[in-house]
């Protein structure tokens, strides 16, 4: 496996299976532990995707050490807030069955996700979380972010294909040292 070392030095590995869109429990739990048994050790899921208990099970089942895992996922927009990050960070987390997160990311930048961050960023500081990021947001988004808080993003997962290119965006994120995921 191959990782990259995100910007507070944790390693993360490059490639991983994300599990959008498998809401079906005998599907999901099937595909993760299948992805584990050949190699995978990063799984990307989300609070929106209605399978963190699915993953959870899977990871349970698979008897590998947690340690060797590398786990993400990512606060929905209903939830943005200080004290709505904090509750839907601890229902992630009892319905994956983990003890911490590696990456926690908010999903979109919207509603009130600067308390998210605050939030993200003590939960960070208490060991519960290994890095925290973001997902889908725009480079003045990330930017504004960068330079209002005291902890900067270590990744900024956005979609990247032959129909959107986000050149722009890799170039701002290498110069502030955010890993751009896609």
């Amino acid at each position: 496996m191959e990782y990259v070392v995100l910007n507070n030095g944790l390693k993360m590995p490059k490639l991983g299976l994300g599990v959008y869109q498998i809401t079906d429990e005998f599907a999901c739990r099937n595909t993760v532990e299948s992805a584990l048994d050949i190699g995978y050790r990063l799984i990307d899921t989300a609070q929106a995707y209605h399978n963190e208990k699915f993953v959870g099970d899977a990871i349970k089942q698979s008897n590998i050490p947690r340690e060797e895992l590398f786990i993400t996922t990512k606060l929905w927009l209903a939830d943005t807030g200080y004290k709505s990050t904090i509750k839907a960070f601890e229902n992630s987390l009892k319905k994956l069955g983990l003890d911490y997160l590696d990456l926690y990311l908010i999903h979109q930048p919207i509603g009130n996700y600067y308390g998210s961050w605050k939030a993200m960023e003590e939960l960070y500081e208490q060991g519960l979380i290994k890095a925290i990021g973001v997902a889908n947001f725009m480079p003045d988004r990330l930017m504004d972010l960068i330079c209002n808080n005291k902890i900067l993003p270590a990744i900024d997962q956005v979609e990247v294909n032959p129909f959107c290119q986000r050149q722009i965006d890799e170039i701002m994120m290498k110069e502030k040292n955010v890993q751009m995921q896609s």
